[in-house]
């Protein structure tokens, strides 16, 4: 089975399941089908009918996020959006982390991670304002 093409062809369905409020999903199912449909018997096979059947599942809600994880996106926007000289706005950058990390400490343990998140694309352009990039 050509697992990367049943993939594709399920992530667009999928996507359009989620996106276009006039998806057909019998027939979306249908062309997915037939894409197995010469398949042998087997464990890929049987995957693939799962899955297929689980497109008729509704997709679940936007994931709600508290207030800590707002006040972190703040920091982390504001960050950004700073205008100086390159040192200035890499000693911005990493008080923001600072900030955003303390604030993770306070944060519920689903909202942990992704807010320890928002630091790594500040500590990365820290880095690279100040010319401290790893050499390997």
């Amino acid at each position: 089975m050509d697992v990367a093409r049943f993939n594709s062809a399920f992530a667009e369905a999928r996507d359009q399941r989620d996106s276009d409020p006039a998806f057909d999903l019998a027939a979306a199912q249908h062309a997915l089908r037939q894409l197995v449909a010469d398949e042998p018997e087997g464990e890929d096979r049987a995957w693939a009918l799962r899955m297929i059947d689980k497109l008729a599942d509704p997709p679940p809600p936007p994931r709600e996020f508290g207030p800590l994880y707002h006040e972190a996106g703040a920091i982390h926007a504001e960050a950004f959006a700073f205008k100086g000289t390159d040192e200035e706005w890499a000693d911005v950058l990493a008080e923001a982390r600072h900030k955003i990390w303390a604030i993770a400490d306070r944060a519920s343990d689903d909202e942990e991670a992704d807010i320890r998140a928002m630091t790594r694309p500040l500590e990365h352009i820290e880095m690279m304002l100040r010319q401290d990039w790893p050499k390997d």
